[in-house]
């Protein structure tokens, strides 16, 4: 019965962030929050293969809280589309997800930043410091060739390659957390040159902490 309680919640938050056209962001985050908190992000993570997605849901508040915290997302988020023109920007709940395509920051087989991706990262410092009170989870993905093991620490590699930048830009370490996913999260089949580009990611998920909740649900924001 539990089960079957959460697999109904989830169809519904599922149907929050991609058919109901009707809300905006903040409204789908308070949305999603009533719905389930962590348990619900967690849940959704697993099923969509994206535990960027997860980590930002699992994070949510609801309720006039995270509509606030919505807003506090939005403002970031017209920055971020601003200055980072080599990413995707995407409101996620009460959160925000930034996808890099790994060739845009690493040659191949690589962890090493280049010289681009230190552009593009240095921006993302700027508005992170600007907005301090958030979480920041780094996740590094690779396509399936090559041997797993290789592709596991390549992706571990990369994360901490942009943690590392961003720590150097004066991002609080405090806020970083990383992970490697290796092949194990594809957005496509891995069939084509095409689709193991877009495989060959790494993902930001931003959302907010402690400080930023207890702000929200006393409206100081």
């Amino acid at each position: 019965m539990r089960k079957a309680k959460f697999i109904i919640m989830a169809l519904v938050v599922v149907q929050l962030l991609t058919g109901c056209k009707s809300m905006n962001n903040t409204q789908k985050g308070a949305a999603i929050g009533v719905a389930g908190g962590a348990a619900m992000g967690a849940l959704i993570g697993n099923w969509a293969n994206n535990t960027a997605a997860g980590a930002i849901i699992g994070a949510a508040v609801g309720g006039t809280a995270g509509t606030i915290i919505g807003h506090y997302m939005d403002k970031q988020v017209e920055e971020l589309q601003a200055d980072l023109k080599d990413a995707k920007v995407e409101r996620v709940g009460e959160g925000i997800k930034i996808t890099f395509n790994s060739g845009i920051l690493f040659e191949i087989n690589s962890s090493n930043l280049n010289e681009a991706a230190k552009e593009n990262i240095k921006s993302l410092s700027v508005v992170l410091n600007k907005y301090e009170d958030t979480h920041i989870l780094i996740e590094g993905h690779t396509d399936s060739t090559g041997p797993r093991d290789y592709n596991q620490t390549l992706s571990e590699k990369r994360a901490k390659s942009v943690a590392g930048f961003l720590s150097g830009n004066s991002v609080n370490s405090a806020r970083l957390k990383t992970i490697g996913y290796g092949p194990d999260q594809p957005v496509a089949e891995n069939d084509t040159p095409e689709n193991r580009t877009l495989n060959r990611r790494v993902e930001v998920a931003i959302y907010a902490n402690k400080k930023l909740k207890r702000a929200a649900e006393k409206g100081q924001i």
